[in-house]
C-alpha cells in the first residue's frame, strides 16, 4: 500500500468504473482526493464512499478537453485541498466506428478527452509537482494502443498516451516526477457493457467469452487497475518512469 499521508491527489474520470476505484484506493492509501468528472453531482457517490470510509475528498466538475476549466479546477483542489501532488489521468471515453463510417466528431472527441485532457491536466499539476519535488503522475492507456478493430481513435490516442508519457517521464524525472501508464485489458465496466451491447451481446455473455481467452480465465474488475496505480504512487516504486504496465490477465502474452 502507498503511503500517501499528506498528499493532494486529482483523479480525472472518477465518477465510476476504474477511476471511482482508483479515487478510494489512493484515499486508503492516505491522500487528499479530488474526484473529478465531468458532471460533479456524478462524482458525489465515489466522494460520499471515500468520506463515509474516514477519507477525504470533494467532488470537481471540469471538461478535460477545456483548457480554462481543468486550470480552474486544479486551482480550486489547491486551495480546498493543497497542492496537487498526484495526477491519475483517466478521464476517457469511447465513439467506435470503422473507419469509412467513423465521422471527425468521433475522432476528435476521443482524442480531446484522451490526449488534449491528459496534456492539459498534466500540464496544469506539474507546477505543484515541481514546487515539491515530488510528484506521481499515471495515464491511463489500453491494450487498444495495439490496435483494435473499430478504434482507430481510440487505439491512436491510447498509444499516443503512451508516447506522451515516456515524454514526461524524461522532462519531468529531474524535479522528483515519476510518470507511468496502466494499459488496462478487459475489465468490466459500464463502458466495457456498452461495448457488449454495441455488437449485439449481454454484457455477462461478453465477460464470459472474453474469459475464456484470457489466461488467467477471469476479466478484470476496476479494483485490479487501482491496486497498480497504487503501487506506482508508492515508493516503492520510485524507481519506475517512463513505463506501461499492462494488466490484462495474460491477453497480451
Amino acid at each position: 500500500m502507498a503511503d500517501l499521508k499528506g498528499r493532494v491527489a486529482v483523479v480525472t474520470g472518477a465518477a465510476r468504473g476504474i477511476g471511482a476505484a482508483t479515487a478510494q484506493r489512493l484515499a486508503a492509501d492516505g491522500a487528499a482526493v479530488a474526484v473529478l468528472d465531468l458532471d460533479p453531482a456524478a462524482a458525489e457517490p465515489t466522494v460520499s464512499a471515500i468520506t463515509q470510509a474516514g477519507g477525504k475528498a470533494i467532488a470537481v466538475g471540469a471538461d478535460v478537453s477545456d483548457e480554462d476549466a481543468v486550470n480552474s479546477a486544479l486551482e480550486r483542489v489547491a486551495d480546498e485541498l493543497g497542492p496537487v501532488g498526484v495526477l491519475i489521468n483517466n478521464a476517457g471515453v469511447t465513439r467506435d466506428n470503422l473507419l469509412f463510417k467513423m465521422s471527425t466528431q468521433d475522432w476528435d472527441t476521443v482524442m480531446g478527452v484522451h490526449l488534449r485532457g491528459a496534456f492539459l491536466c498534466s500540464r496544469a499539476a506539474q507546477k505543484y509537482m515541481v514546487e515539491q519535488k515530488w510528484g506521481k503522475i499515471v495515464n491511463t492507456s489500453s491494450v487498444s494502443a495495439l490496435g483494435n478493430r473499430g478504434q482507430a481513435n481510440y487505439s491512436a490516442a491510447k498509444a499516443g498516451l503512451q508516447g506522451f508519457t515516456r515524454t514526461l517521464a524524461i522532462e519531468l524525472g529531474p524535479f522528483g516526477i515519476n510518470v507511468n501508464a496502466v494499459a488496462p485489458g478487459f475489465i468490466a465496466t459500464e463502458m466495457t457493457d456498452a461495448t457488449a451491447k454495441r455488437l449485439g451481446l449481454e454484457p455477462e455473455k461478453l465477460r464470459e467469452e472474453t474469459a475464456k481467452v484470457t489466461p488467467l480465465r477471469r476479466v478484470g474488475a476496476p479494483q485490479d487497475i487501482a491496486n497498480v496505480v497504487s503501487f506506482l504512487c508508492s515508493e516503492d516504486a520510485s524507481f519506475v518512469t517512463g513505463q506501461t504496465i499492462y494488466v490484462d490477465g495474460g491477453r497480451k502474452l
